[in-house]
Parts: C-alpha cells; sequence; structure tokens
C-alpha cells in the first residue's frame, strides 16, 4: 500500500514538478532558478485557480451565514438534532457545501511536499535523471537568485514571507467584525480565534521558513502574494 502511494506520489506530483521547474529554467533567457521557481508557481496557481476560487467563495459564504447560524444555535441549543436539520436547511438554501474548501487544500499539500523535497538539498544533477525525453538536459543550475542561495535559508526571505502570510490572512477574515458580547460564549471563541490566527499564522511560516531552503521560501512568497490578490477579489466583492 505504502509502495504504491510513493511511487503514485513519484510519478504524478515529484516528477513532474522537477520537469516543470528545469523546463522554465532551460527555456527561459538567463538560465535563472529563482524566475523558474516564480512562473512554476504562477503555473500552478493558474491550474489551480477555479478550485480555489470556489473554496474562497464557499469561506466568504460561511462568513455571511454566522449571524443565522448562531441564531439557530442559540435557538436549537437544547434540541441538537433539530438544530443539524435547520442548519441542513440554511446550507441547502444557500447552495452551500461546507466541506467544498478543503479540495484546493488537498491538492496544494502533496504539491507543497514534492516542493520541500525537490529544493531540500538544491536543484542539481541528481534531479536531471528525472527529466522526460523531451526536456533539454542542462549542463547545471545555478542556485543563486538575487544575492540568495536558493538551496539554503534565508531569514530575511522568512520575514518577508511573514509579513505577506499576515496580509493574506486579514484579506481573508471578515471586514468590520465587532467583538462579541460576554453572553456569547461560542461566538466569543471564534472572534479570538481569528484574531489569534492573524499573527499565529505569519510566526508559524517564518519559523518554519527560517530553517527551510530558500526556494521553497520563494515559492511560499509568490503563492502568498498571488493569494493576497485572489482573496482581495473575492472577499471585497458583494454579492447579489
Amino acid at each position: 500500500m505504502f509502495e504504491f502511494v510513493g511511487t503514485f506520489f513519484h510519478l504524478f506530483f515529484y516528477q513532474p514538478l522537477v520537469n516543470l521547474i528545469v523546463s522554465f529554467y532551460v527555456f527561459f533567457p538567463g538560465q535563472s532558478l529563482g524566475l523558474a521557481i516564480i512562473l512554476t508557481t504562477l503555473f500552478l496557481k493558474i491550474v489551480l485557480f477555479s478550485p480555489t476560487q470556489q473554496a474562497l467563495k464557499s469561506q466568504k459564504i460561511m462568513n455571511e451565514l454566522q449571524p443565522k447560524i448562531k441564531e439557530i444555535q442559540k435557538k436549537y441549543k437544547e434540541d441538537k438534532q433539530k438544530q443539524a436539520e435547520e442548519m441542513m436547511r440554511l446550507y441547502k438554501e444557500k447552495k452551500f457545501n461546507p466541506f467544498s474548501g478543503f479540495l484546493p487544500l488537498l491538492i496544494q499539500l502533496p504539491i507543497f511536499i514534492a516542493l520541500y523535497q525537490i529544493f531540500q538539498s538544491g536543484v542539481g544533477q541528481t534531479h536531471l535523471d528525472l527529466l522526460y525525453s523531451f526536456i533539454p538536459r542542462p549542463q547545471d543550475i545555478h542556485q543563486m537568485f538575487l544575492g540568495i542561495d536558493l538551496s539554503k535559508s534565508n531569514i530575511l526571505l522568512a520575514l518577508v514571507v511573514g509579513a505577506a502570510q499576515y496580509f493574506q490572512t486579514k484579506t481573508a477574515m471578515p471586514s468590520g467584525a465587532a467583538k462579541p458580547g460576554a453572553e456569547d460564549q461560542a461566538a466569543q471563541f471564534s472572534f479570538m480565534m481569528q484574531k489569534y490566527s492573524l499573527y499565529f499564522f505569519p510566526i508559524m511560516t517564518i519559523m518554519i521558513l527560517a530553517a527551510l531552503p530558500s526556494g521553497l521560501g520563494l515559492y511560499w512568497l509568490i503563492n502568498t502574494v498571488f493569494s493576497i490578490g485572489q482573496n482581495y477579489l473575492v472577499f471585497n466583492k458583494k454579492t447579489a
């Protein structure tokens, strides 16, 4: 079973990503690994744009439904079955699937793991043996980009990504949300978790990337910047 999963991961994630990165490296002038990573990130974001957009729209609907959800929870707090029925009725009425936001995460996780494995020791000769026959084989792959060795960690880049992560989290939060009253403990907990995540995720991002190769940090940065724009388009657009 594990051997099958490993083979599947290698054939459909690891090897294709190696070929994609090297393709951008050899086909664009200057043979810049940094540019290849940026183009690979943008390519993946475009491919995943539709499911990610749908997940963000679902998150926006969930944010907008929170007052009604809290009302149902309060009204039927003694009858869990009726509460569940009313929640399902509300979801059906709004044509909302609470599980639709998980698909992009499930797709992006193996991509991130594959990229981590690729950048862990720097993109080099061992990766070139995985190239498809129609991909030209470069003599060498230069790891430097804008003065940064992409095969090694860089704290400055990690800090920049952390700042970008802060803005991405902020753009996905409901705007103008007031702190709930002390009597609504569930709403208070939700409110505090949102505030906590605003600072927790950026700090965790910095801590993680401070110990990982900068190639992964560059991917994370471009992915985050793109996501900020996508969040802005979704969460700042008024629904009909």
